[in-house]
């Protein structure tokens, strides 16, 4: 029995990545925390062990194997050094008591860009008066906000839910313009009936189709999905832009919850640009860890 469950688990590491959200978005909700799987690894090795089962610890072997080949690369150090821009990405969290000390961490990290998401409307003047002298090109659209310190242009509002929660700005870049997105999908809630996505999946679909009748050829979206770039439900959105975090991270990147973040959810992708590096940025009032990367362009 414990071999069979070794084995299955196996499988099941194989097959989730290609399931479609399926009934009540268990699909989604799995692949979410896809990583998290390899937990099963010891558990079911210290199964083998208490019922001294030579063929269940053998077993075993099938899902470590699997595992280790799509996350052991994740876990290497893929980064380089230099790169032409910096962008930061950062839920700095509608109930941040501390937008100001938030604020001068983000200007601390040296990003040129900072894409920022659920900015409470009371907040938003005190980000605009504590970013003015280190970025001072700006776009806010709603709840999202894009700085800058090189000039910004075309801004504008991307129809993503009725209200703003996305915006598309372009950047002139000393190598030229790069198309700059910043978004916050709708969130996701766990219902008695499932995995509820509908309005997140909707947002990302409508994103996707801007970008891709986007006409820049270097494009950059930065924000929080709500999901991970394993999630099928947002393959119209990632499978047309580039992970910075799984082509040039070190580990997984987890970004939520920023106590003890389980999963990633705050992206930042690409097209047309080359990642160098991506990280995480240490914690601030928000419940959002920031997420960076540099490019070259």
């Amino acid at each position: 029995m414990s071999a069979a469950v070794a084995v299955l688990t196996g499988l099941a590491l194989l097959a989730v990545p290609r399931l479609p959200p399926g009934p009540h978005n268990v699909g989604s909700l799995v692949q979410t925390f896809l990583p998290w799987l390899g937990l099963s690894v010891p558990l079911l090795l210290l199964l083998a062990a208490v019922r001294r089962s030579r063929p269940a610890a053998v077993a075993v072997l099938v899902p470590a194997v699997i595992w280790t080949v799509l996350f052991a690369g994740a876990m290497t150090d893929k980064g380089g050094t230099g790169g032409d821009l910096t962008v930061l990405s950062h839920n700095v969290s509608e109930t941040n008591r501390a937008p100001r000390q938030t604020a001068r961490a983000l200007i601390a990290s040296g990003a040129d860009l900072l894409a920022l998401q659920e900015m409470s409307p009371e907040a938003i003047p005190q980000y605009q008066r504590a970013l003015a002298k280190s970025h001072p090109y700006h776009e806010v659209h709603g709840g999202v906000g894009l700085w800058s310190t090189l000039p910004l242009h075309g801004g504008r509002t991307v129809p993503i839910m009725p209200w703003p929660r996305a915006l598309r700005a372009t950047v002139d870049t000393p190598k030229g313009p790069l198309a700059v997105y910043v978004a916050h999908l709708a969130s996701v809630r766990l219902a008695p009936d499932g995995f509820a996505t509908r309005l997140r999946n909707e947002a990302g679909d409508r994103l996707a189709a801007a970008v891709r009748s986007e006409r820049a050829s270097r494009v950059v979206v930065a924000g929080d999905l709500n999901g991970s770039a394993d999630d099928t439900a947002l393959r119209p959105l990632t499978e047309r832009l580039r992970s910075t975090q799984e082509e040039a991270g070190a580990g997984l990147g987890l970004t939520w919850p920023a106590g003890f973040p389980l999963v990633r959810i705050d992206q930042i992708l690409v097209r047309g640009v080359t990642p160098v590096s991506s990280w995480t940025l240490p914690r601030t009032a928000s419940d959002h860890l920031p997420a960076a990367a540099s490019l070259r362009l």
